[in-house]
């Protein structure tokens, strides 16, 4: 398979997934390998719920430090939800929606979630495995992803 069409193809895969490279880069060098690349999109084709919680918890710790804050909560909302038109200050909402996050969430009441947290509240509700906004792909972009690959399998040299 050629640069661009491969290109073309993991881009509908991968077009919702915002912070999709940090996601990947496992050793955070700034590269994704090869490794990396493959065990990211085995994650999103054939991952357990439990390797994607793992995973968007990873995403949503901008910082690493193994909690996701109410700053990055409140980034991470203001920069997913659509801008509506109002009168009111939208930081005010989402101050407001980290606030019903965490009471929602935040199992052991610290003020953060915790990877424990996290897991416990996705695993009673599952949409909050992407509370803080998308990075799966969506199962549309999933299936066309398969369908486009094993289509097209001829393409790809096997000279191992």
């Amino acid at each position: 398979m050629n640069r661009k069409k491969l290109q073309k193809l993991t881009e509908s895969l991968t077009k919702n997934c915002k912070h999709l490279f940090r996601g990947f880069d496992k050793d955070n060098d700034g590269c994704v390998s090869i490794s990396e690349w493959i065990n990211g999109l085995s994650l999103f084709l054939r991952g357990s719920l439990e390797e994607k919680i793992k995973y968007c918890f990873e995403v949503f710790d901008l910082n690493g430090d193994g909690y996701i804050s109410k700053e990055e909560m409140f980034h991470m909302l203001k920069n997913s939800l659509l801008k509506q038109p109002s009168e009111e200050d939208p930081d005010e909402g989402i101050k407001d929606l980290v606030e019903i996050t965490l009471k929602k969430m935040d199992y052991d009441h610290d003020g953060k979630l915790s990877f424990a947290d996290y897991e416990q509240a996705v695993k009673e509700e599952t949409l909050l495995l992407e509370a803080f906004g998308p990075c799966l792909p969506d199962p549309k972009s999933q299936m066309e992803f398969e369908a486009q690959v094993f289509k097209d399998s001829h393409d790809f040299n096997y000279d191992i």
